[in-house]
């Protein structure tokens, strides 16, 4: 057998697998998607006076009283690094997560004294990704005293603008209500206060 008889179709299917897998497939599915959904081929991007302020689907790191603050990031010493996604993998029983959720709870408390309603679970445990963007009503809503009394807004008017905020379940039917930080954030940048 004649090795330059199975070399020419080996590179001839190789070439073709190349073009087809590597650059038609690719382009054609590049295509449909900035065709029928722009906004998240191209990261979901969120915009306020003209700059890119952040992404729909990556968290971002709120500690000032007067922001809502989102889930906590596992990504290390850059919180919501997304080059550094991933969970702490502690498990419920490790020292470690109890003692780093004892701090958040901590803070929590630090920055809301007067708050003695229990802490939601998801503002002091991260999630798999470490990237999370959302929170649960009930985190939003146990931080509104503190983001009310921080902006100088009444409880009610921020009650209001995290009901605005909040999505439902995914069709009515998949997962749980949620409210994005970011875009909860900017909407309280918007009354200006």
């Amino acid at each position: 057998m004649n090795i330059s008889s199975q070399l020419r179709p080996a590179i001839t299917i190789f070439a073709l697998l190349t073009a087809l897998t590597g650059l038609l497939y690719p382009a054609f599915v590049t295509g449909i998607a900035q065709g029928l959904f722009p906004s998240k081929a191209n990261g979901s991007v969120i915009v306020a006076d003209g700059k890119v302020v952040g992404s729909e689907l990556i968290g971002q790191n709120f500690t000032e009283p007067r922001y809502f603050w989102g889930r906590p990031s596992a990504t290390g010493s850059m919180p919501y690094n997304g080059g550094a996604s991933g969970g702490s993998n502690l498990g419920p029983t490790n020292q470690a997560l109890f003692e780093t959720v004892k701090a958040r709870v901590a803070a929590l408390k630090a920055a809301d004294p007067g708050n003695t309603a229990p802490i939601p679970v998801d503002l002091v445990t991260a999630s798999a990704s470490g990237l999370d963007p959302e929170i649960s009503p009930e985190a939003a809503a146990y931080q509104i005293g503190r983001v009310a009394k921080a902006r100088n807004l009444s409880v009610p008017d921020v009650e209001a603008l995290v009901a605005a905020s909040t999505t439902g379940k995914q069709w009515g039917l998949f997962g749980e209500a949620r409210v994005n930080v970011l875009k909860l954030n900017l909407a309280l940048d918007a009354l200006g206060q």
